[in-house]
């Protein structure tokens, strides 16, 4: 499934879709596949598969801190494109989160094909801007991949008209200034935020940076077509004794979550 799909699928149920977020390698590769299968059948619609990356932008310390075990794992590219065809085989839809440096070290057009054949949706792209990024949206364009670039509060009106022409599938609406983490309450200017974007563009619009609880995510639900969690989820399983802990720990918040978006609408 693509992830235009499942925010379309969410949007005939009256609801937002639920978007879940774990680095591949982490807490190992087996471990990082059995998480986000927990995660998807506890309701989550669209998985974020990470590309650990040794300097990351906008992530914060818990992130940082799954990034950095994925790593001395020894995860590459090739496994992070395997997770991709393992959470596709589960019928969620599978993006791929990564800065674009790995992407380029790798090669964007065998990236994107390689992306395409193991049943990824797209790739959500934090440092590249759509004036920067030619060689991606011709490489997406070929292989029929959605292109998901992100807007902030800091934004303008013409960075944000930009930005979502140049997007496939859906908009990534970053709703805090600064890096990713779980927050005790969601961004208030996220809703406001989620206006322009709709003002600009028909995709879907799914709100990232902060969400950790299921009220948190009703709240979020009630004005985005998409609730993001990343840090929540890593958190689970960094705080867990081993990966079946880990397992069992996503998938009650995943529950509580899908709960959530449901209890908005």
């Amino acid at each position: 499934m693509r992830s235009g799909e499942a925010y379309a699928q969410a949007r005939a149920e009256g609801r937002a879709a639920l978007v879940g977020y774990l680095p591949a390698g982490f807490p190992s590769y087996d471990g990082c596949i059995a998480a986000l299968t927990a995660m998807v059948k506890a309701g989550v619609d669209i998985i974020e598969v990470g590309l650990p990356y040794s300097d990351p932008v906008i992530d914060g310390p818990t992130i940082q801190a799954a990034a950095d075990q994925a790593l001395r794992n020894g995860t590459r590219a090739a496994d992070v494109l395997r997770t991709v065809e393992a959470v596709a085989a589960t019928g969620a839809a599978a993006v791929v989160m990564t800065y674009w440096n790995p992407v380029l070290r790798y090669g964007v057009d065998r990236f994107a094909r390689d992306l395409a054949a193991a049943g990824g949706s797209g790739l959500i792209t934090p440092d590249l801007i759509p004036e920067e990024g030619g060689d991606w949206l011709s490489a997406a364009e070929a292989c029929d991949l959605e292109r998901i670039f992100l807007v902030a509060p800091s934004s303008s009106e013409t960075r944000i008209a930009s930005t979502v022409e140049a997007c496939r599938g859906w908009v990534y609406a970053a709703s805090t200034m600064g890096v990713t983490g779980a927050r005790e309450q969601t961004s208030s200017m996220a809703p406001a935020l989620v206006d322009r974007v709709r003002a600009a563009t028909s995709l879907p619009v799914g709100v990232g940076l902060g969400v950790s609880s299921g009220a948190q995510a009703a709240e979020v639900a009630s004005y985005a077509d998409g609730v993001i969690v990343g840090s929540a989820f890593v958190r689970r399983v960094l705080d867990a004794p081993d990966e079946a802990a880990g397992a069992a720990a996503v998938a009650e918040l995943a529950g509580e979550l899908a709960d959530g978006v449901r209890r908005a609408n």
